[in-house]
Parts: structure tokens; C-alpha cells; sequence
């Protein structure tokens, strides 16, 4: 590092310092600045947060690469000078049980009220469906959600919605870090304490609008084990279950209390080895009828049955499979992502519905036109779009706890669904292969430069750079790969944490029984994957 770019960092970092309102990160940027730790100074400082797939996430600590109260009140006056841009005048901000998040919560309000907005604070931490569902309910023109959702426990993050009740998409996201980067002191930023706190009826509706989605004539006998992983979703699914019939679910009781250190898992995501060990032992002792977990801040759900963990791409189609039985009717667009599997738009034209795909994200995904039902595979499912405009996972959990107890009256499970659907659609065997990596845009970079032309004994059919956009799509940083025998492999970083993300999916009709079939196309898979992870590091 050049002597000129060092100075500068030493002494942007002294006045950032110098202004933090947090004595916490004021003390670790004084140790680092005491002890001359470049490195560190670098990591805080050689760049600054974006908003990207869900907002602005990082690890907390200090600098403008960090998640903190100044990086929060700077995109607070980013986001209430959006909205006052706009002709907004009120704003909703709600926060989980994170390190810092109550206290980010309070910034963002007294920023949002300094600039003259009316703004609404949640009355505790709540899940961010919640959030999204009060955006719409009290009228607002926009929301702010301080969560990192299933992020690793160091983090936090700060999530925008508009008026809509839907995240924000460019140019949105451009224009609020635009302003957000346009503050050059703290000492600029008014600061007031006029917000309200939102009233307990919104909450109450929300749990009220949510149970009415299952039909009252369905069966409720299901028992549920249920683990809240440190979350906020605990409270407000029990609410929501009770208020529609359904008994109270068996807590997983190491894991039902909010804890911003996460102590019984490796990483709080269902998604992640390890994070359901604690429910499905329980279940192994309890068995129960199905196991419904959500992420920390409830946007996500996960199901696992008879000591099996679900796929996202399965919970997707079942919930499908279950809207359309409710609701038969020819009516609304179901949509999924580019990196889920295919399956929903077979179903979807087999029932005479318009079907879309969309970049990942619900971002996108709620934004399709009559939208009836989405999902994305990393366990984000939305059945009820007029209640809330992005992933569920409180109403998908109650739905699913719906779908169990109907199958279960009809001595069914959702194995059976799910190889009632491999008969009808050929049996579409999903995998991922995920890699952490920091580096993960110059490894989709050198596949783009340098294609593979097969993968395992699979030759390469087509090879798409999304970056150019395909389909209609807006541009993305990934590649969507087809192979010989219907496989489709997509590789794309992750939006929200350091991964390379790879999607596979291989599609085969059923011969002899559908358990047989499955085993087959598992194994096809693992040589697929083997195959993907040799040409991703070959240099």
C-alpha cells in the first residue's frame, strides 16, 4: 500500500473515530489504530458496504465496511431522502434479536424523524414478515428491517422496503446509497425522537389475516416438532398455529429462546449442516408427523420428515402442489428463480397458469404481475402475496403444517406427494454444490473466460452468460450451463455471504419404482458434482 493511500486511510479512520456514536467500535478502531494494524485498517476501511441482494450485511464492528450505528444512520438519511424524493412522508422500521439490532433500530428512527418523516417503530424484535406485512398495513412508503437474516452470527444488516411491501430493486437501491454516500459528517445528519411505537392491533392482524389462509374444514391433527434456532419466529408462529386450530408445536427447547450468539449451531441457516441436529433428535425420540424450523428472522422455512431434511426445491413444489388443490382455479402466475428447479413451470402448464422465472431473489420474484404463489430453493416460499410481498416463513409453516395433517388423514406423507409428482413430471433430482470462497466472482470470471466443454461424461450443450442478460432477465453475475440428458447446471456467487453457489438439476423419467429411480439419478448427480467441482478449480 502507497504511502499517500495509508496516510489517507489513517486518517479517515481518526475521524471516523473521532464521530462514532458507539463506544464499542470507537474502542476497536482506537486498538487498531494504536497497535498501526494496516491490515485490519484496510479491511474496515479499503471499501464500504453496498446494497446488495438483501440489503446491506456485514459482520458488526466499525469502519464503512462494517455494520454499525454510523453506517446505519447513514443509510437511514439515504433511505429518508429517497423517500422524501419521492413525496413520502412515513416510514416503518422493525428489527430481530442480532447484536446491535434494537439499538440500529432506534438510529434508523431517530434519523427517519430528524428528516421529518413520520416514522412507526415495532414494539419489539419481530420477524421480518411482520415487517413487510406493516409496511402495507399502516400505509407506508417505505420499511426498514435491521436483520442479517440466516447470516453467520457476527452479522447484521438493514433491509429496505417500499411502499409496496416489497424489497427494493434498481434504481431504488441506487438512488439510496447515492444519498447515503453523500454524507461526508454524522454532525449532518438531524437526529429526532418523535416516532410512534406500532400498535399491538397490526400485530394482531397480521396473526389474524395469516391463520385465515387455511380452509377451516381441513384436518388439524399434525404434530409438529419445532425449533426456533435463536430466532424471532417463535412467538408469532405459535400465535398464528393456535389462532388456526392447529396444537401447540413441541419446542426444541435448547434452541427456543433469541440469542444473538447462536450457541447450538455452526451457522443459524437450515440450509447448513448441523443447524437442525438438536430437532431432529428430538424427533428420533418424539415422531413426530413433521419437523417446520425457520431462520432467525422467520422469512425462511424449512420441513424435515422421518429424520430427512426437505430441499427447498421440494418444499416448493409440494406448497404448489397444495395451493392448486385448495384453489384449482386457472388463475395467477406461479414463478420461481433461475436456480430452482424446473418442475414448477411443468406444473404450472399442466394447470393452465401463466409460469415465470425471475433472477434470485424475492426481491424479484414478488415483483412478477398476479403473482399467485413463489419460491426460491434456499427455503424462501411466499403462498400469500396479498398479505405479504416476499418470503414467509410463518404462513409457510402453517400451510405446511396443513398439508401434513391432510396427508396424514389420508395415511399419506409428503414422500408419497413427492413421488406422486416424479410420476406425473419425471423424477427431477436436484443438488448443490456450494463453495466458501472470497473470491468467488473471479471463479465464475475464469469459467467464463475459459468454459468447461463437459462436465464429468456430460458434454456441454449451451453455455449462457447471464451477465448479458438472458430471457428477459436482467443482467447477473453467473452462467447457466446445459448438458447432454437433460442437466442443467447454473454457478453464480452468493448475494449474501461468501460463496460460490452451483445448481444442478437432472431430469429423468421414473422406471420401476420411483425409490430405484431416485437412487439412480443420486448417484448421476454425485459424478455431476465431482465432475463441476474439478472443473472449477482446474486453474
Amino acid at each position: 500500500m502507497g504511502d499517500g493511500v495509508a496516510a489517507s486511510l489513517w486518517a479517515r479512520a481518526r475521524t471516523w473515530r473521532d464521530e462514532d456514536p458507539d463506544v464499542d467500535s470507537r474502542a476497536e478502531l482506537t486498538r487498531i489504530l494504536d497497535a498501526h494494524d494496516e491490515e485490519a485498517l484496510a479491511d474496515r476501511f479499503g471499501a464500504s458496504l453496498t446494497f446488495g441482494t438483501a440489503g446491506l450485511r456485514a459482520e458488526v464492528g466499525a469502519g464503512p465496511n462494517r455494520m454499525n450505528r454510523a453506517v446505519v444512520r447513514r443509510a437511514s438519511h439515504g433511505l429518508a431522502t429517497y423517500v422524501k424524493q419521492h413525496g413520502g412522508k412515513k416510514v416503518v422500521v422493525g428489527f430481530d434479536a442480532r447484536t446491535k439490532s434494537d439499538v440500529f433500530a432506534r438510529d434508523a428512527a431517530a434519523v427517519l424523524s430528524g428528516a421529518g418523516l413520520e416514522v412507526a417503530l415495532m414494539p419489539r424484535a419481530l420477524p421480518t414478515p411482520m415487517l413487510a406485512f406493516a409496511v402495507r398495513g399502516l400505509g407506508c412508503d417505505a420499511g426498514a428491517m435491521v436483520t442479517a437474516s440466516h447470516n453467520p452470527p457476527r452479522d447484521n444488516g438493514f433491509k429496505v422496503y417500499l411502499g409496496d411491501g416489497r424489497q427494493i430493486v434498481p434504481p431504488a437501491d441506487v438512488e439510496i446509497a447515492s444519498a447515503m454516500d453523500s454524507v461526508t459528517s454524522l454532525s449532518d445528519i438531524p437526529l429526532a425522537e418523535g416516532w410512534q411505537i406500532v400498535p399491538e392491533s397490526v400485530i394482531d392482524a397480521y396473526v389474524h389475516e395469516v391463520a385465515a389462509l387455511v380452509d377451516p374444514a381441513s384436518p388439524r391433527d399434525v404434530h409438529i416438532v419445532y425449533p426456533p434456532i435463536h430466532g424471532v419466529g417463535r412467538d408469532l408462529f405459535r400465535a398464528v398455529l393456535r389462532r388456526a386450530g392447529f396444537p401447540a408445536p413441541q419446542l426444541v427447547r435448547e434452541q427456543a429462546e433469541p440469542d444473538p450468539a447462536f450457541p447450538t449451531v455452526p451457522f443459524p441457516n437450515p440450509e447448513e449442516p448441523g443447524a437442525l441436529d438438536l430437532a431432529l433428535a428430538l424427533a428420533a425420540q418424539t415422531r413426530p408427523d413433521v419437523v417446520i424450523a425457520q431462520d432467525p428472522d422467520a422469512d425462511r422455512c424449512a420441513a424435515a420428515v422421518e429424520g430427512r431434511l426437505l430441499r427447498g426445491d421440494e418444499v416448493g413444489v409440494v406448497l404448489a402442489s397444495h395451493v392448486l388443490r385448495r384453489d384449482p382455479r386457472q388463475h395467477g402466475t406461479f414463478a420461481t428463480t433461475i436456480v430452482s428447479s424446473s418442475l414448477l413451470g411443468k406444473i404450472a402448464a399442466r394447470n393452465g397458469l401463466r409460469y415465470e422465472e425471475t433472477l434470485t431473489g424475492f426481491k424479484w420474484l414478488s415483483r412478477v404481475p398476479d403473482l399467485r404463489y413463489a419460491y426460491e430453493e434456499a427455503l424462501g416460499y411466499c403462498a400469500a402475496p396479498h398479505l405479504v410481498g416476499d418470503k414467509d416463513g410463518i404462513s409457510t409453516g402453517l400451510l405446511l403444517a396443513e398439508l401434513v395433517a391432510t396427508l396424514k388423514a389420508e395415511g399419506r406423507t409428503l414422500f408419497d406427494l413427492l413421488d406422486d409428482l416424479a410420476l406425473d413430471y419425471g423424477l427431477h433430482a436436484i443438488d448443490q454444490l456450494t463453495i466458501r470462497t472470497t473470491d468467488s466472482a473471479a471463479l465464475v470470471q475464469r469459467l467464463r473466460v475459459q468454459p468447461p466443454r463437459s462436465i464429468g461424461t456430460r458434454g456441454v450443450v449451451s453455455f449462457e452468460d447471464l451477465t448479458a442478460g438472458a430471457g428477459g432477465l436482467p443482467p447477473t453475475d453467473g452462467l447457466r450451463l446445459r448438458l447432454d440428458g437433460d442437466v442443467r447446471v447454473v454457478v453464480r456467487p452468493s448475494g449474501t455471504e461468501p460463496k460460490l453457489k452451483c445448481y444442478l438439476e437432472l431430469v429423468v423419467p421414473v422406471e420401476g419404482s420411483v425409490a430405484a429411480t431416485r437412487e439412480r439419478a443420486a448417484n448421476e448427480l454425485a459424478d455431476l458434482k465431482r465432475g463441476l467441482q474439478t472443473a472449477i478449480a482446474q486453474p
